[in-house]
């Protein structure tokens, strides 16, 4: 009882305010405006009710079953090869059937920009004093209701009747219009309408209409038995008119009463199609194709379109938690972003994006090139491939986000791309444009730079090799990080850092691959250029060294291997000064060919060096790091003659040290145990050189040296 009359006393007081409120129409120029204004005693205020403002309820939907034909139809057939075109458009076209629904939402779009833009004019000329209105169609004024109206988009689906409803608030069509647009394959009213305001010099922005060729309206054949398409021009006393047509070659037009203005389209649709009358599935493919559809998109009364495109707005306006929504929303994932790069640019090419870099690890599908990702790419906001591979490198394909470009030509069906010149800069300006905001932050960022480079490091080494211009190398190199023998362990450097501290003269950057920092500053390579206090940069994935030999160069400094370095020095063939803890100059001249002899089918050529100290002997290959990388893809399928034919090895002997002295005189006094040994010292030479396919086979010959030194005792 206490409800009921709560309820009556809510509903006298509603009355009571609607009674004490006023309504003031008023015309300014062409423009109408309702001003509502309210008693003083609960709020006084004007405000003028925008064409674009949200209906207060959550429901909200103008579809409404009142078309009614009138009078005999017209029939005419349709230009331009009808029958052949109609069977392109619905069959072959396009590769999902599910884009009808974009394409006829990107014309309803359309229709609502056309709008819009005559509004404007008018009210320009209007407040000009301009005695005639202009834009396209016939030339007259728009009629009262237009100046006012919401311009939105409504969808209805019906199961029962097996229809899809497509209605709009936008410009609308004449009879003519009907004819010309709807009757020609390959005709685009938009295309025509921004090629009139070229021709009328008007300067506006008219870059959000997105038609092109004029066949997305076909594409609801693929879908349907029969189209009907209701629409009333929103000019002063334009008459409502019923185009219909089941695809087949002609179409019929009759005036029609209660029709609403703006256009509305019926699709009955084909009994294997039936999916596409069902809420839920044209729910998930707004979301998917026209979420970001400038005006609202209604479903069945409710609005579907409510994320913001976060790349048209300013990135000062954007916040860290809208960032983090929409990099789940475009990414499908539920991390953060860790970087955030929102570039805009109107040369060479106009463009809108928003790339993100992932807070976590890649994911396995995300390491394989295969893999289909990539970033969505939209024209005007209307999605054209959720995941363009081509839009960025391959090598790129960790990054997530959107690209929004109105120069990209697409083709009649907006998903594969024309003009493969014009991707291609638009894929060198994205990598250029990321290639430098990575730098900067490592730069700027260094620790988080740090974090990200450990995780994603992998792919800045894939481009460097998949990359063909030695430029866009050399920009990827600046992100490569790698430790030093100058620095601690762990602590890591750039290759701009080291061409800063390079000695006077040094020509080159020198590295050395190694499975660990033990390993490097221990390896026989390396003793040199110890002694010589040269930097080298230490590699200890087995890859490093082959994304350095792909670099080739950076800032015009020959990236070069130690093992490289050290066949071509040419210091050590100076044998004049061995120093009086050497084998003499005619021991060695007499050892050189003994040594070739026994490892002949082994050994190209052998040579003593002044280069070691600690070590017997070094192994060196002309370019070590292709040696390796052949060793452990390839080496398998060849014979081991051929391989050591292929390598070409060279063996070079430090004739200090107490092995090869040891083994000089073990020539003449233990000749067997002198091949097991200098065979041995050669082995590990090749297992030291990382050139030793399988190292147990090794094991043999190791247990018959052994054996042979152990007799004596």
């Amino acid at each position: 009882m206490a409800a009921s009359i709560r309820l009556q006393r809510a509903v006298k007081l509603g009355n009571v305010l609607l009674r004490r409120e006023a309504y003031v129409l008023r015309t300014k120029g062409h423009r109408t405006f309702i001003l509502r204004s309210q008693h003083k005693g609960l709020c006084s205020s004007f405000r003028a009710l925008s064409a674009q403002a949200a209906p207060e309820s959550d429901h909200h939907n103008i579809i409404k079953d009142t078309e009614k034909a009138t009078g005999a139809g017209d029939k005419h057939e349709f230009q331009a090869e009808t029958r052949m075109l109609l069977d392109i458009v619905a069959k072959s076209l396009y590769s999902d059937k599910e884009v009808f629904v974009r394409e006829l939402i990107s014309n309803a779009s359309d229709a609502l920009e056309k709008l819009r833009y005559v509004r404007l004019q008018e009210g320009a000329e209007a407040e000009a004093g301009a005695e005639a209105g202009a834009g396209a169609g016939a030339g007259q004024r728009l009629d009262a209701s237009a100046l006012q109206r919401p311009l939105e988009v409504h969808l209805a689906t019906d199961k029962q009747a097996r229809t899809l409803t497509i209605q709009d608030t936008g410009v609308g069509m004449t009879r003519e219009e009907l004819v010309a647009n709807l009757g020609t394959i390959a005709r685009s009213g938009s295309k025509a309408f921004l090629e009139q305001l070229k021709d009328n010099e008007v300067n506006s922005d008219v870059s959000s209409i997105i038609g092109q060729f004029g066949v997305g309206f076909y594409s609801s054949f693929m879908v349907a038995e029969k189209v009907e398409v209701y629409t009333l021009s929103s000019r002063e006393g334009s008459k409502g008119y019923k185009w219909t047509s089941d695809g087949s070659g002609t179409f019929e037009i009759q005036e029609a009463d209660g029709v609403q203005p703006g256009t509305k389209i019926v699709i009955y649709l084909k009994p294997d199609c039936r999916e596409f009358s069902d809420e839920e599935t044209i729910n998930n493919v707004i979301k998917k194709y026209s979420n970001f559809v400038g005006s609202p998109i209604f479903l069945n009364g409710k609005q579907v379109n409510t994320i913001q495109p976060l790349w048209l707005m300013d990135p000062k306006d954007v916040t860290p938690q809208m960032h983090d929504e929409f990099y789940r929303f475009v990414g499908n994932t539920y991390d953060r972003p860790r970087f955030t790069l929102h570039y805009k640019t109107d040369a060479p090419l106009t463009i809108r994006s928003l790339l993100y870099f992932p807070e976590g690890k890649p994911g396995l599908f995300e390491m394989s090139r295969e893999t289909d990702v990539g970033v969505a790419l939209y024209s005007r906001k209307v999605l054209i491939k959720s995941k363009a591979d081509n839009v960025l490198p391959k090598w790129l394909r960790f990054v997530k986000g959107v690209v929004d470009s109105e120069d990209i030509p697409l083709n009649l069906s907006r998903e594969l791309l024309q003009n493969s010149a014009l991707i291609r800069k638009l894929q060198n300006v994205l990598a250029n444009r990321i290639l430098r905001f990575l730098h900067d932050k490592s730069v700027k960022e260094t620790e988080e730079y740090d974090k990200f480079y450990k995780d994603y490091g992998l792919f800045l080494k894939e481009g460097i090799v998949s990359t063909h211009e030695q430029v866009h190398k050399e920009e990827i190199g600046k992100l490569l990080r790698f430790e030093s023998s100058l620095k601690p362990s762990g602590e890591k450097v750039s290759l701009p850092q080291y061409c800063s501290r390079l000695k006077q003269g040094q020509r080159d950057i020198f590295y050395l691959a190694a499975p660990s920092r033990q390993l490097a500053e221990s390896s026989p390579y390396y003793e040199a250029l110890k002694k010589k206090d040269v930097e080298v940069l230490f590699c200890y994935e087995p890859y490093d060294e082959l994304v350095l030999m792909q670099l080739r160069q950076f800032n015009q400094f020959s990236l070069t291997s130690v093992e490289k370095e050290m066949r071509q020095d040419k210091e050590s063939d100076d044998l004049s000064t061995l120093g009086s803890d050497s084998l003499s100059q005619s021991e060695v001249g007499s050892l050189m060919p003994w040594v070739k002899q026994v490892l002949a089918g082994k050994v190209h050529s052998v040579r003593v060096t002044k280069r070691l100290d600690a070590h017997p002997c070094v192994v060196t290959v002309e370019e070590m790091a292709a040696a390796r990388h052949f060793i452990r893809t390839q080496s398998h399928q060849i014979p081991e003659e051929s391989r050591y034919s292929l390598l070409q090895p060279q063996l070079e002997l430090n004739p200090r040290h107490p092995i090869i002295k040891k083994l000089n005189s073990l020539r003449t006094s233990n000749p067997k145990l002198a091949e097991l040994v200098i065979k041995q010292i050669f082995a590990n030479s090749m297992v030291a050189a990382g050139l030793m396919e399988d190292p147990r086979t090794l094991l043999t010959s190791m247990n018959e040296l052994l054996t042979i030194a152990l007799e004596k005792h």
